[in-house]
Order: structure tokens, then C-alpha cells, then sequence
């Protein structure tokens, strides 16, 4: 830039320049932070995953039911391992089946959601001794919102505190929610899911 477009601040003829640089923040300055739950969001979307927001337990019934018709699952067997989501989904007419061979997707809950990665942290309590490529590609995820955390290291924390008696083993993370490119050597030996996470507020 010449010394009198610093002196008089000449217009730049490129308009979406100045826009730009009006808009960047000095390398100082503190970098803006969101809201767990948003950081959580974007990051869970950007790995592909799919995001329902339900205030009550009736719009999570409803929009598991949507979730149904959308894949065409109505009439399909559903894996489920825990007894007490079983139980808390026993009106939702599913046909459920402990046999994974058998089942088209599978309905579970997780330890907690991680805001820093988009990712899930699940344990032996959701999915037993299973490995994650032995599980149906198709996922269904119900969580609530004040199982956001920030980190991997949080959650584990919070795994801790909360098994007084014993610590779940297979503790994992699910972070790949669509196709893993075979390009990405990052994402290699990942166990990618198509998942659903219907996240009930009870914050």
C-alpha cells in the first residue's frame, strides 16, 4: 500500500476486501468461545451426523417415529441392550431383538457428547462387550443435553465419579456419522455410522 492510501485512507477498488479485513480480529485478541451445546452441534454435524432437539419426551417419541418412516424401519427389528430403554420406549411399537444379526438399526443411549470433536463417548453399559464393527450401521442415539461436555478427558471423568463401584470397560468413541473416504488416513480403521441423536433438553 502506498504512503498516501495510508495518509488519506484512498476506498480499495476491491470492496469484499475491505469487508474481509474489517472483519478479522487482531491475532491478540482472545478468541470468541460458543456455548458448549453449539460447539457440540457444529461438530457433530460437520462428522454427518443428524440432529433432532426435542424439548419433551413426546417430540422424542414423535420424531423417532419420523426417523422410522424416513428409512422405512416401521416393520424392521431394532437392537436394544439396555432393559430400562426398552422399557422407556416399550409405546413406540418397535420390534426389538437382542440378536444384532437380526436387527436393521440399533437404539441405544451413551455416556456422554463431546463438544470439542462432535463425538460420542459410549461404554460396556450401552453396548456390552461389542465392538463397534460388530453393531448394525445404523444408529439411534437418545441423550440429553446436560450430558454435553467439553472434552474426551471430562467425560471420562464423569464416567469415574458416577461408577462408584465399577468403572464400564469398552469405553470408545463414535465420531465418524457417514462414509469414511479411504483417502483419509485419520479416519482409518474408524467404524463409521449412520446415526440419528435425538437429544432431549433437561437443562
Amino acid at each position: 500500500m502506498s504512503l498516501f492510501r495510508k495518509i488519506f485512507g484512498f476506498k480499495s477498488e476491491n470492496k469484499d476486501e475491505e469487508l474481509i479485513k474489517s472483519n478479522e480480529r487482531g491475532k491478540y485478541m482472545p478468541e470468541i468461545k460458543l456455548p458448549i451445546d453449539e460447539r457440540f452441534t457444529i461438530n457433530f454435524k460437520a462428522n454427518g451426523g443428524k440432529f433432532l432437539y426435542c424439548e419433551n419426551l413426546d417430540e422424542i417419541f414423535q420424531n423417532l417415529q419420523n426417523i422410522l418412516v424416513e428409512n422405512q424401519w416401521e416393520n424392521k427389528n431394532v437392537l436394544v441392550l439396555d432393559d430400562q430403554l426398552e422399557s422407556k420406549f416399550k409405546n413406540s411399537c418397535l420390534q426389538s431383538t437382542r440378536k444384532i444379526s437380526d436387527a436393521t438399526f440399533f437404539l441405544t443411549t451413551c455416556e456422554n457428547l463431546i463438544a470439542n470433536d462432535g463425538s460420542l463417548l459410549i461404554s460396556s453399559k450401552q453396548i456390552f462387550e461389542k465392538k463397534l464393527r460388530e453393531l448394525p450401521f445404523n444408529f439411534i442415539v437418545f441423550a440429553t443435553t446436560s450430558q454435553i461436555v467439553e472434552s474426551i478427558g471430562e467425560g471420562l471423568r464423569v464416567i469415574k465419579s458416577k461408577s462408584r463401584q465399577k468403572i464400564p470397560t469398552n469405553i470408545t468413541t463414535i465420531k465418524h456419522f457417514k462414509s469414511v473416504d479411504e483417502k483419509d488416513f485419520l479416519s482409518y480403521g474408524s467404524s463409521a455410522k449412520n446415526l440419528y441423536l435425538l437429544l432431549l433438553e433437561d437443562l
